[in-house]
């Protein structure tokens, strides 16, 4: 049954191609671009049409393999004996199974590892988008695998090794790449090998002992926090400066900047002081066009809705460019944004709340745009709704019923580059992009800020980390919560008073003591007590060898208390305890 044999194909007659007979075989000649002649027999096609047979230029294999399975495998050998070499070596793998030396799973993975890795990579992109993965991650995968596996030379499955990736990441390393940069490359890589492992397509993972490396060690992108104040400003930027770039002054260029004899000026940045003046002068300008001013004003108007909303709900950019019309329920007491899961990073459906205020202003937003030419029209005076609104539209405001029609709308032009906008935006509020410590702002800053207003407001851990939609209360705590914001100075406020040369109270001087007599524990004194929380349990502060007092202040407690647990049916008794005083429950005279 085994056998080796060129393959015979058939195409159709070149153009031009000449007919001719040869010891009985009808033949075919013709010249290719190059002006290489070219000759092959001539045989009849399926529907009758003359065709060319070619023969191919290397040798296939042909066999019954373990399963007794009839396969044909190309050797990619030109020579005859040495694609009788590797029949050989498919024979004896394929005895080797049948009679059960090798298992079948064993003698798979030998064959994917003769394939390309970009065929099982293929499979394994294919496998992911079957999850109803973003787009935008199955892109990412293809660049990150698509670098190593061009830099590390990973040509087939076989060559993917540990050695190689190490000296890869050691180089990014020593090239300025951070550790996350790095550590993203490093996951990936190990997703994929996992993944060919439990397809059969690896016997194990090469890549699993390759650590990674230590983020906190060699943070290059810390985020901080806006202020009240800073939101205001870049609100307040946000809104007029696309009008106020056409009211922008001149300034004159300095000499060594001039590429030639009319570039001599430049535009003048906007500052926060200026601002006012810039807008007058750009109404003055386009006097003369009125459609435009207020396309720059809606335009202002959205890209202050989008930082608002930003920080008000701690959505990312994405996720808000994902919103939609109908995703919006604000004719509710409690005003929410419904997320898809397909759009959410987390991969899971949310009811993201609406303050009131932002809930009337998005209500308002939508009822003055323009359905049909999808423009924004300059904003009304709107109804009352406000920083202290619970819920709900305000009086004056179109209800959400008639948009109904427009449900499939984006709710917001968000662009892909909002990050140069925001730069922009914060220059010209006077706001520096990067603080004493190194922490920069960007848009995702916005998510930081709303996590850390969270905080400062006095919202608990728990309820932050569900409204940040986190899967841990430490990223909420730890990342997203910049210290800066917080009052720790004002919480120090809440500490006891301790005046040195105060003439301690009466109640201050009870204690226990611990091994002394009566005086030595009247002076002592203890603050512990008076700042860390008590559980309502019995409080153990210290130990006395006064038996007779801790009888006389007990208070009605016993002198030897007993704690009662049931196990198995017996009550354990707690062995006695000398520690029996309690400042709170067994207060001295």
């Amino acid at each position: 049954m085994a056998a080796v044999y060129k393959k015979t194909t058939t195409r159709r007659l070149p153009d031009g191609a000449e007919l001719f007979v040869r010891k009985g075989q009808q033949m075919a000649r013709w010249q290719l671009k190059n002006g290489t002649k070219r000759t092959a027999p001539v045989t009849i096609g399926k529907d009758g049409s003359q065709r060319i047979a070619t023969e191919a230029s290397t040798y296939t294999a042909k066999y019954r393999d373990g399963k007794g399975i009839v396969r044909e495998v190309a050797t990619v050998c030109r020579s005859k004996d040495g694609a009788q070499a590797v029949l050989k070596e498919l024979s004896d793998r394929a005895e080797r199974v049948h009679s059960g030396i090798v298992s079948q799973t064993d003698d798979a993975v030998r064959d994917w590892l003769r394939l390309p890795i970009s065929d099982s990579f293929e499979n394994y992109i294919a496998a992911v988008e079957s999850r109803d993965t973003s787009p935008v991650y199955v892109q990412n995968l293809r660049y990150l695998a698509g670098r190593l596996f061009d830099d590390c030379r990973w040509k087939l499955l076989c060559d993917l090794s540990a050695d190689s990736l190490n000296g890869w990441l050691a180089k990014r390393r020593t090239e300025g790449m951070g550790a996350r940069a790095r550590n993203q490359y490093l996951q990936v890589a190990k997703q994929f090998a996992g993944w060919c492992v439990v397809e059969n397509r690896l016997a194990a993972n090469p890549l699993d002992r390759v650590a990674k490396a230590d983020e906190q060690a060699d943070q290059r992108r810390q985020r901080r926090a806006m202020t009240a104040s800073e939101l205001e400003r870049l609100l307040y930027v946000a809104r007029w400066r696309p009008l106020a770039e056409y009211g922008r002054t001149t300034e004159a260029k300095p000499e060594g900047e001039r590429k030639g004899k009319r570039d001599t000026w430049n535009l003048a940045p906007l500052t926060f002081n200026e601002l006012p003046q810039a807008i007058e002068r750009g109404r003055e300008r386009l006097r003369g066009n009125p459609e435009l001013v207020a396309k720059l004003e809606a335009t202002g108007r959205e890209r202050q809705l989008i930082y608002k909303t930003l920080v008000l709900t701690g959505l990312r950019r994405g996720e808000l460019g994902s919103l939609t019309v109908g995703s919006l329920v604000l004719d509710v007491p409690t005003p929410f944004a419904i997320l898809e899961a397909k759009n959410a990073k987390n991969r899971e459906r949310s009811e993201v709340p609406l303050r009131g205020d932002l809930a009337n202003e998005l209500a308002q937003w939508i009822a003055n745009r323009n359905a049909t030419s999808r423009t924004v029209l300059p904003m009304t005076p709107g109804g009352k709704g406000g920083a202290n609104s619970k819920g709900g539209l305000g009086s004056g405001l179109v209800p959400f019923g008639p948009q109904e029609s427009h449900r499939g709308e984006k709710l917001f032009n968000v662009p892909p580059q909002l990050i140069k906008v925001f730069n922009a935006d914060i220059a010209a509020a006077g706001i520096a992009k990067a603080d004493d410590r190194g922490r920069t702002l960007d848009v995702h800053a916005l998510r930081h800020s709303f996590g850390s207003l969270l905080s400062a407001g006095g919202v608990a851990p728990r309820t932050a980390q569900a409204a940040m939609r986190h899967s841990t209360i430490d990223l909420t705590m730890n990342v997203y919560t910049d210290p800066r914001v917080l009052d720790v100075a004002g919480a120090l406020d809440s500490l006891p008073s301790l005046p040195l040369d105060a003439q301690p109270s009466g109640h201050q001087q009870r204690q226990i003591a611990t091994g002394t007599d009566h005086a030595t524990a009247r002076g002592q004194f203890l603050v512990a007590p008076l700042v860390a929380p008590n559980s309502g349990k019995l409080c153990k502060l210290g130990a006395t060898t006064d038996n007779q007092w801790g009888r006389t202040q007990s208070d009605g407690h016993e002198k030897t208390p007993r704690k009662q647990a049931v196990s198995r049916g017996f009550v354990k008794r707690r062995r006695p305890d000398s520690n029996r005083g309690c400042r709170i429950c067994n207060p001295m005279p």
